[in-house]
């Protein structure tokens, strides 16, 4: 397999980065962030999410950051929105493209959103039916597809079948997230040619890949070679994984685009600009940058 001559990559730092964040954050720094993101060249960024601001308190004013950025012309800003109460409010707000997000282990869904693998498809109908009615376009994603917290091993069938049922429910793309990040690249190649067979073509499949096991990168040049062309990744590496103490959540863009450049593969993206976003937000935040890529760059002043 030929690799891809274009990979887009998608950029959700903005919501899955800052989600798990401790501290407060400032709207004007989160529009700022994504402004940075924009001006870098990503051409797709995940600004925030509409949920109950109970569960999730870092997302809210998701409103008001998608009132304030400056929306350029070829970049999509889409949200996350788990139910039509969601979906509505994403609508109101001005956003043009939405995701949800289902389990491939029941054990991870129960424990994550209180239901079964079913049920959460379930609760996405009135949403994909409202998406279709309104011209907006959704995204699916899948996450413990290499393994779960609980359940240890997740069957590629058993993500095969989720995502099919999200595919055919409506979402224009499946991303299949390793959240627990102990996937390898064996693993990957196989649990996209599973996916691939059970009927979804690998244009309409992205990777979202974690870094709790040092694989991420690994793992994208084995779904490159599979011919998958679009990658979720989160500025300076923001978000950590929550069920591993201290340990790397997603992996950092930064790393991604500079292994990208490294073979050649075209992503409009500016490596220099996407590192200044990148430790903007980690000074605001007072933490290290999670790009290795960023602290090589940056030298030792960081």
């Amino acid at each position: 397999m030929t690799l891809p001559a274009h990979v887009r990559l998608v950029e959700v730092g903005p919501r899955d980065g800052l989600q798990n964040e401790k501290q407060a954050i400032d709207v004007d720094d989160k529009v700022r962030l994504v402004d940075d993101l924009s001006a870098a060249g990503l051409s797709y960024i995940e600004v925030g999410s509409f949920v109950s601001p109970k569960w999730v308190p870092q997302m809210a004013g998701s409103e008001t950051v998608f009132a304030r950025i400056k929306q350029q012309e070829n970049t999509v800003y889409a949200a996350l929105a788990p139910n039509l109460r969601g979906f509505e409010s994403a609508v109101a707000a001005g956003v043009r493209e939405v995701a949800v997000f289902a389990a491939a282990s029941e054990a991870f869904s129960q424990k994550n959103i209180n239901c079964s693998i079913r049920e959460s498809l379930e609760r996405f109908v009135p949403v994909m039916d409202a998406a279709k009615a309104q011209g907006v376009r959704v995204r699916g994603y899948v996450s413990c597809v290499l393994g779960c917290p609980y359940e240890g091993e997740v069957a590629a069938e058993q993500v095969a079948w989720v995502s099919k049922e999200l595919f055919d429910m409506g979402c224009y793309e499946i991303s299949l997230g390793d959240t627990i990040g102990t996937g390898t690249a064996g693993a990957s190649r196989r649990l996209f040619e599973v996916v691939a067979a059970a009927g979804i073509e690998r244009s309409k499949l992205a990777g979202h890949f974690h870094d709790t096991y040092g694989q991420a990168l690994s793992n994208i040049y084995a779904s490159l070679l599979e011919g998958i062309s679009v990658f979720d990744s989160s500025v300076a590496g923001l978000g950590g994984c929550p069920y591993a103490k201290g340990a790397t959540g997603n992996v950092a863009t930064e790393d991604v685009l500079y292994m990208l450049n490294g073979l050649g593969i075209d992503t409009g993206i500016d490596l220099d600009l996407l590192i200044k976003a990148g430790q903007r937000i980690c000074d605001v935040l007072g933490k290290t940058n999670g790009s290795r890529v960023a602290k090589a760059r940056l030298g030792a002043s960081h």
